[in-house]
């Protein structure tokens, strides 16, 4: 039975949230919108007389698919190059919402992310929903056809899982900008020890390519990520050659994070997010797949960016 127009605008008024929902769960831009698109073919073919609350079923067929893409791309995630990591979104965008609370806003930023990577699917879908959404534990039970307890269990195991972690920095984008342009800055002097102030002693630095080399290992340590990061900073004809040209680079905001964004002839074909903590940056996370990078492309196409930090590199 085809939609009605009242129907279509009740689902359109709920995308936001379902794609929010979706993104958390899934950790890609990409893959949430796909969600939410199969949710509404799903939703025009359902009987809709039936239905107490649309919101609520389309929360629950939501969920239950994005438990089913957790499921079946596990696999994939692990043949990535690098360490899989979750597909950047610029600030702004209605995936990242609602971010009226600190617990909201690290919901969905990327060392958050990045440690959902740990849970089960019924354990992230439970954090999601409880943590990010509010949802209560009896509204969880029935989304997820699961008793009140088993909700709470889950949720008690996630936390666990997840453990305690240093609560990244929000930082407004003028705070941000000063950020990448002190960290371009430092990694372009040739100078490790500039590099070394700026990131904290227990820092990470791992790189996501899909199929492209990026940052091949996980690097622990400031000293050890300044010496890697020191050699990549300078530009080569091989480099350039790899990325279609010599980039501009601009800093941005994804995902709360400072960042810096690779662009060739108005494409990003390379992105690195610095998360930071206590002052310092705590991890340096990278990218340089195209399919990683198609959202935030799609975004960068769609907004008048700022004028770069290095026009040519």
């Amino acid at each position: 039975m085809a939609l009605t127009p009242r129907e279509v605008e009740q689902f359109e008024a709920a995308r936001p949230r379902l794609g929010a929902i979706a993104y958390r769960m899934l950790g890609s831009a990409t893959e949430a919108e796909d969600a939410v698109q199969d949710v509404f073919l799903r939703y025009a073919a359902v009987d809709r007389a039936g239905l107490r609350s649309a919101d609520a079923w389309l929360t629950k067929a939501l969920t239950n698919l994005c438990l089913d893409r957790l499921s079946s791309g596990r696999a994939r995630r692990e043949r990535s190059f690098g360490q899989w990591l979750p597909e950047p979104v610029l600030d702004g965008d209605p995936m990242l919402d609602p971010a009226e609370t600190a617990e909201q806003r690290e919901s969905v930023s990327l060392a958050m992310l990045v440690l959902y990577e740990r849970l089960q699917p019924l354990e992230r879908a439970v954090y999601v929903l409880r943590e990010a959404f509010s949802h209560s534990h009896r509204e969880i039970a029935g989304i997820l056809d699961i008793t009140e307890a088993a909700s709470q269990q889950h949720l008690h195991r996630a936390r666990r899982r997840i453990g305690t972690v240093d609560r990244e920095e929000r930082l407004d984008a003028a705070a941000a900008r000063r950020v990448a342009e002190a960290f371009l800055a430092a990694a372009t002097s040739g100078d490790k020890g500039r590099l070394i102030a700026l990131l904290r002693d227990d820092a990470t630095a791992i790189g996501d390519g899909g199929a492209v080399p990026t940052i091949p290992r996980a690097y622990r340590g400031a000293e050890r990520i300044a010496a890697y990061l020191r050699g990549i900073a300078v530009p080569t004809p091989v480099k350039r050659r790899l990325l279609g040209g010599a980039p501009a680079i601009h800093a941005a905001v994804v995902n709360g994070s400072p960042a810096l964004v690779a662009v060739v002839d108005g494409t990003a074909v390379a992105a690195m997010a610095l998360t930071v903590a206590n002052g310092k940056i705590a991890a340096v996370l990278s990218y340089a797949d195209p399919g990683k990078l198609s959202y935030l492309n799609r975004q960068w196409r769609a907004e008048a960016p700022e004028p770069p930090l290095v026009d040519a590199w």
